[in-house]
């Protein structure tokens, strides 16, 4: 049998994809991160399914789920918030099932910084402005960063940069991206993107750390750093131009 790990959206239950909706609906049994994904997603689950909420489990202990499953003839869905292609800890999951010999697939989901550029109402690639979106996080307790993968380094390119697990630490995002970015860059911090209680604070880089602390913000977030998010009077895009062979 297989294990399908499946993108759950960004928290909107209808953001999940029609094949990722199907898949829960077909697995006797659902591992999701109980403190990221929405229970809403979980009444696709068969009736008597087994649904195991991983937030307090360790590695292993999700990796003997999986496999116990597998060894009992049972899908598996393995929900994770946004698109499990960042920052969802698939890869060691896989490299553990790979060495049981257990199968399984992947099915993409909606991405927590497409969910917040939704909710701007801005492109993050805008012509002449910016052409390249850096995804990144910034490491305290979590995994150290790569060398190379500071946000000093990073933030050279002035491209537009999406922050992941870093909203606590806004103070020290600032710190290190004002230098290449400018005090009056403009930035945006989405929380909890597409959900009901979704919030969305707008500003500069001098004041952003400031209207994040006063909103209360202090997780499920992504910052978004970039002169896209205020671009005006910019070229159009050669994609739809007069100009352009057909």
């Amino acid at each position: 049998m297989t294990v399908h790990f499946i993108g759950a959206g960004p928290g909107a239950a209808d953001l999940m994809t029609v094949r990722g909706r199907d898949l829960i609906a077909a697995s006797p049994v659902c591992l999701y991160a109980g403190s990221l994904v929405p229970r809403e997603v979980l009444e696709w689950c068969p009736p008597g399914a087994r649904v195991v909420d991983t937030a307090a489990m360790v590695l292993d202990d999700i990796v003997d789920e999986l496999a116990g499953a597998h060894a009992r003839g049972q899908d598996v869905a393995r929900l994770h918030s946004g698109d499990p292609s960042v920052f969802s800890a698939m890869a060691e999951q896989m490299r553990r099932l790979d060495a049981r010999g257990v199968p399984y697939d992947v099915t993409p989901g909606v991405p927590a910084f497409a969910a917040a550029a939704a909710a701007l109402g801005r492109e993050l690639t805008v012509p002449e402005v910016a052409q390249t979106v850096v995804l990144t996080r910034t490491a305290a307790r979590a995994t150290p960063m790569p060398p190379g993968e500071d946000l000093t380094t990073l933030g050279r390119s002035r491209a537009t940069m999406v922050l992941h697990l870093a909203v606590q630490r806004i103070e020290a995002v600032v710190e290190e991206l004002t230098p290449n970015y400018g005090t009056d860059c403009p930035v945006a911090v989405v929380a909890r993107a597409s959900r009901p209680d979704e919030v969305v604070v707008r500003g500069t880089l001098a004041g952003i750390a400031a209207q994040v602390r006063a909103a209360g913000i202090e997780r499920t977030a992504v910052i978004v750093v970039g002169a896209a998010l205020a671009a005006e009077g910019f070229a159009d895009s050669h994609l739809y131009s007069a100009d352009r062979p057909r």
